[in-house]
């Protein structure tokens, strides 16, 4: 690719699947997402429901090397010269555009990407934490390409979902999450989905060390 060196240290999570991904309400989206069908896509939601997830699992579905994941709260304060040459994917992802938007080098930048894209027919996925309406574009033309697709507003889990992502969690890391622990870690921590995850791979990583069983008794010890 010609023009700025993105940075390297930018990595897909190999944990961030489809399978790995439990949708509850979200299954239409997923499904629209699986089968590659819409060019532009404008994810968004105020909450953790996995947005950063479901790019890097877009990217993984594709072919090596047709796909790229650019995190913008990262890459904010690099020029935007890194979105020059993205055209040669067939799948750009975006995640948290709501970082750069304001900024009249960025915003430039992202309207000139979609033009390219659209003229080589390539796929550009975008996430934020609000819909396109309530982004302060300053550009009138980019306000206007962030509606050219189908725009979805991302729905939080409820808190049966919430266990059940848990104890899916767990059963890929290969240990047993009972109901009695999963509800108690749901109703005395944070109910992101984020936190509860690390939490799991806290008590899978201590279990296996102290040889013990998840039981509410042993994560009271532990947390």
């Amino acid at each position: 690719m010609t023009g700025y060196q993105i940075p390297l240290q930018i990595r897909l999570n190999d944990a961030a699947t489809f399978d790995n991904y439990f949708a509850g309400a979200n299954r239409d989206i997923v499904r629209i997402l699986q089968a590659q069908s819409e060019p532009y896509v404008y994810l968004w939601s105020a909450s953790a429901t996995g947005k950063t997830h479901l790019l890097q699992a877009c990217c993984h579905a594709q072919p090596r090397g047709q796909a790229i994941y650019l995190p913008l709260l990262e890459l904010a304060s690099h020029p935007a010269e890194m979105l020059d040459g993205l055209e040669q994917f067939s799948l750009v992802c975006l995640d948290d555009v709501q970082a750069v938007v304001g900024k009249a080098e960025w915003e430039l930048g992202l309207f000139n990407l979609y033009n390219r894209l659209r003229e080589q027919g390539g796929h550009l996925w975008i996430t934020a934490t609000v819909s396109p309406e309530q982004l302060s574009v300053q550009l009138p033309d980019l306000a206007s390409r962030l509606k050219w697709g189908p725009v979805f507003q991302l729905q939080t889990l409820t808190d049966e979902d919430k266990v059940k992502a848990m104890q899916g969690r767990a059963r890929q890391r290969g240990f047993q999450l009972p109901d009695d622990v999963a509800n108690y870690l749901l109703n005395r921590f944070s109910r992101d989905m984020h936190h509860l995850f690390a939490l799991l791979d806290k008590l899978d990583t201590a279990s296996l060390q102290a040889q013990r069983r998840l039981t509410i008794p042993f994560v009271k010890e532990l947390l």
